[in-house]
């Protein structure tokens, strides 16, 4: 009887602290719209930008070979010095004209408090653009369709339920 008390009692523990831990982030499904270019695949990255501009955390890297991912300069800076594993938000570059789809977890503690999504998008041998799209980390922002200044056409994001 003892022994199915302490089960029981871990049991609930873990359910309970398991909610907490995921009502703490919410879960984005984002869409990303190439423009029609000629070229090589576009590797994007999707950072969290802190309110003072500087970076805070990668979200997802759209591209999946590491030797590229300097041509994203501002990024890799950030990159090198703060050694993120990247493995588990990686996925494949994106051709002119096509989209992805993106799910990307956002802390529910940056909301409003003057955080950005930031999406850099670089081809190999040609232009680099640092803030190709720049979305306010906001209730009304992340809900609504963000234009891009270079590669990217535009972003969309949906919150999953």
């Amino acid at each position: 009887m003892l022994k199915l008390h302490k089960l029981l009692t871990i049991f609930f523990l873990t359910a309970f602290f398991g909610t907490q831990a995921s009502a703490q982030s919410s879960n984005y499904k984002c869409m990303i719209q190439m423009n029609a270019y000629q070229g090589e695949e576009a590797y994007v990255v999707i950072s969290l930008i802190n309110p003072k501009g500087a970076y805070e955390k990668t979200l997802a890297v759209l591209g999946p070979d590491k030797q590229w991912y300097n041509t994203l300069k501002e990024w890799y800076k950030f990159q090198t010095k703060s050694k993120e594993k990247l493995s588990a938000i990686t996925s494949a570059s994106i051709a002119g004209g096509d989209r992805a789809v993106k799910t990307i977890s956002i802390d529910n503690a940056k909301l409003n408090k003057g955080y950005k999504l930031r999406f850099e998008s670089a081809v190999e041998e040609k232009n680099y653009h640092t803030k190709d799209v720049e979305i306010p980390l906001t209730t009304q922002g992340v809900t609504e369709r963000a234009s891009g200044n270079g590669y990217i056409r535009f972003v969309k994001l949906s919150k999953v339920q």
